[in-house]
């Protein structure tokens, strides 16, 4: 394996871990990551010797420690950008009682950078590094909003937009026209596009160089009942933030 390819590799290990919730067997942990025993042997034994992994007994297998935990929450607490954001999210979120996400462009992905999940029993639910298509998702057409058209054409020449679900706008031109209207009104919206029965709206902002996305999400039934009041609470919030920055 390569270098980057045994660092996907241990990343997944990890993420086994947290669908499974539970200690599992090397002959568990390799089939689920696609690989030989062998090599998911050599990927424990190191993520054994750094402290990452503790072996629950032979026939029990092996279980994550508290030391990624550790780590990652003294490295979220160093993030200032996260951290100046939070606490305007935390708000809107009480305000609009559904979930609310921070995104950002890589490559031609929005990978979310918080998503802070509604209150409520039924409710969209994502977590902090997922992706989602920049054609389907909100924060991906508020940030391709930001664009010229021709932005459109170069994501749809690379491949043609697959179509998320049933609703998914996989024609350019209709994705122009739906970014406009878009421009026009202060934000974006996908009404089940996706994710079926899923309403978002989303709105870009600038914040120290870096270009986010903000959305709140919901099922689409109590989303549309209150529409505009979630786009002026929406964008109030981005105003709020652009304005503290100031």
């Amino acid at each position: 394996m390569s270098a980057v390819r045994s660092a996907s590799r241990a990343l997944q290990i990890f993420e086994v871990f947290g669908a499974e919730g539970r200690p599992l067997l090397l002959t568990e942990i390799a089939p689920s990551i696609d690989v030989p025993l062998s090599s998911c042997y050599g990927l424990v034994q190191t993520l054994l010797e750094r402290g990452y992994l503790y072996a629950v007994s032979r026939r029990r297998g092996f279980y994550p420690t508290r030391k990624l935990h550790t780590l990652s929450t003294a490295i979220m607490a160093k993030d200032a950008y996260l951290q100046r954001l939070l606490p305007h999210l935390e708000r809107l979120r009480e305000a609009v009682s559904e979930t609310v996400i921070v995104g950002t462009r890589q490559n031609d992905q929005v990978l979310y950078l918080e998503v802070l999940e509604g209150p409520q029993t039924i409710r969209y639910s994502a977590r902090a590094g997922d992706f989602k298509p920049l054609h389907s998702s909100s924060i991906g057409k508020a940030l391709l909003s930001l664009a010229p058209d021709d932005g459109v054409d170069t994501l749809a020449a690379k491949a043609p937009l697959p179509a998320i679900t049933p609703n998914t706008i996989t024609d350019r031109d209709r994705l122009k026209a739906d970014l406009k209207a878009g421009r026009a009104r202060g934000y974006f919206m996908t009404r089940g596009e996706n994710v079926v029965d899923v309403t978002a709206l989303a709105a870009p902002m600038e914040l120290d160089g870096m270009t986010v996305g903000i959305a709140i999400a919901g099922p689409s039934y109590r989303m549309e009942q209150s529409m505009e009041t979630l786009a002026d609470r929406l964008l109030d919030s981005v105003g709020t933030i652009k304005a503290a920055a100031s």
